[in-house]
């Protein structure tokens, strides 16, 4: 059973900065790509950034060149750096694991999904 449970969030001023981390359990922590996602109220789930197990590293349109992901395979942990935050950042932020190695941005491509951490970015 994989369980991740992600934690970080909170809020914060436009320009501000936040890191999320995902701490996942599981023998084969490292092997699968890793994807964070977000959601607004009445909006869709939106793709914020991914990484592979390879390294490679894929991100939305919208936070390019402001948002980081990494991952410590030792800590079983995936982490999102924010930077320049937007109200148009403000959502549910969730963490997931992708069927393979490899990432998507298509949210069906990841099986395993935690609960979620709110971000709020005030004007």
């Amino acid at each position: 059973q994989v369980h991740l449970v992600e934690s970080g969030g909170g809020l914060v001023p436009t320009g501000g900065s936040l890191r999320l981390s995902c701490v996942g359990s599981g023998p084969t922590f490292g092997i699968y790509g890793m994807g964070w996602f977000r959601q607004a109220p009445g909006q869709e789930r939106e793709f914020v950034a991914a990484i592979a197990s390879s390294g490679v590293t894929d991100y939305g349109d919208s936070v390019k060149g402001r948002f980081t992901i990494s991952i410590d395979n030792a800590k079983a942990t995936v982490y999102l750096q924010m930077n320049s935050l937007k109200p148009e950042d403000t959502a549910v932020y969730y963490c997931a694991r992708s069927v393979s190695t490899y990432i998507s941005r298509m949210g069906s491509h990841y099986t395993y999904w935690g609960q979620g951490t709110q971000v709020t970015v005030s004007s």
